[in-house]
């Protein structure tokens, strides 16, 4: 009888996407092992491209709207609706992402979620009561202003004259709040990958803000002008929010979208394998494989592999990790493949990532056989 072998990888940031990952697992190890079935179900966890997994997984229709990206510019993107439900998957990655955005343009205070109320927007106009808001890959930290701005809120500057979209230091040229009435009643169900609140040392400014082209010594003022915008929308929304774990996801948007809409958070791994029913596959596997690009200490805090390696535990079956670095060494996992790190920067980057994982997994797969 063959050995069932379920891939269930996590996308390798800036190399592979999930989909490539676990092809190229399987074909490496169906050379080594004729004896064994394989099964790939790539996995996200809240980050860049969950929503688009779980549409494709849900076979949900796909629809394309014109759009405008972290800066302004027209782009086209796409979100899953489900029709009986009238809900939406969106991704802020979509049209509000860091990876389609130049090194050039990476700038907190000017990059704006606009572009991702755009499609709430059209979603909502399609009939849409629910949306799933899928929170990776953000190039922004406005606490989801952007998005406000296109449903309806007003922001005003100190002469009382609306602040256009994606104007320069917008956040910090707010000094009113209008409401344009009705807002939409809609209801959010933010998909996060990490537990950061959005303000501390662990706050989305001190652990993000470099990537999305925040520098250090801008931290504590991009803080400050932050607190404001939070005592701003307190204020019109007569609401006050505690600051919790997930907000601090997609510079956060979950935050400033509690104080108008009915907002939950949740964990996008559990809500992930949940959609896709991939507990069913686990218990009929004889040996699990995942892996990401880098498994490190915020790993452990929500991502897919970790999740999965839980839920693996949990049915008794082995649960291998395939990364760089070297923290999956005593994450848990029953085997862990360490793989080369990469220059990421390399143009031929991505062929490279291929080679390494065909390598690792080559080695592991003759003598699992």
């Amino acid at each position: 009888m063959k050995r069932r072998i379920l891939i269930a990888p996590n996308a390798f940031k800036g190399t592979l996407t999930a989909w490539e990952a676990g092809e190229i697992i399987a074909k490496t190890f169906e050379k080594c092992s004729s004896e064994s079935s394989f099964h790939i179900c790539p996995i996200a966890d809240g980050g860049d491209g969950t929503c688009e997994l779980i549409t494709d997984y849900l076979q949900l229709e796909k629809i394309t709207h014109w759009t405008l990206d972290p800066v302004g510019r027209p782009i086209q993107a796409d979100y899953g609706w489900k029709a009986d439900e009238r809900k939406a998957f969106i991704d802020v990655s979509a049209a509000s992402g860091l990876g389609g955005l130049e090194f050039s343009l990476q700038n907190p205070k000017n990059t704006s979620t606009f572009g991702t109320g755009v499609l709430i927007h059209e979603a909502i106009k399609n009939g849409c009561k629910s949306i799933v808001l899928g929170l990776g890959g953000s190039a922004t930290i406005d606490l989801g202003l952007g998005i406000l701005q296109k449903l309806g809120i007003i922001f005003l500057d100190k002469n009382g004259r609306e602040i256009p979209a994606f104007s320069p230091n917008f956040l910090s040229r707010i000094e009113h709040i209008q409401v344009k009435h009705p807002i939409s009643d809609i209801e959010f169900e933010c998909l996060c990958d990490v537990s950061n609140p959005f303000f501390g040392k662990e706050g989305a400014i001190p652990v993000f803000g470099r990537q999305k082209g925040l520098e250090e010594d801008e931290f504590e003022s991009y803080e400050m002008v932050c607190e404001k915008v939070i005592q701003l929308l307190e204020k019109k929304s007569k609401k006050s929010i505690k600051d919790i774990g997930g907000f601090g996801a997609a510079g956060g948007i979950a935050y400033g979208l509690s104080f108008f809409f009915d907002v939950n958070m949740k964990l996008g791994a559990p809500f992930f394998f949940d959609s896709v029913q991939i507990h069913e596959l686990i218990q009929d596997a004889d040996l699990v494989i995942t892996g990401e690009g880098r498994f490190d200490m915020q790993s452990a805090k929500g991502k897919g592999p970790f999740e999965l390696k839980k839920l693996c535990d949990n049915y008794g079956k082995d649960c291998l990790l395939i990364s760089s670095g070297d923290a999956g060494k005593e994450a848990g996992f029953s085997h862990f493949l360490q793989l080369p790190d990469l220059d990421l920067i390399n143009p031929d980057v991505k062929l490279e990532a291929k080679r390494s994982l065909e390598h690792t997994v080559e080695l592991f797969a003759k003598n699992w056989a």
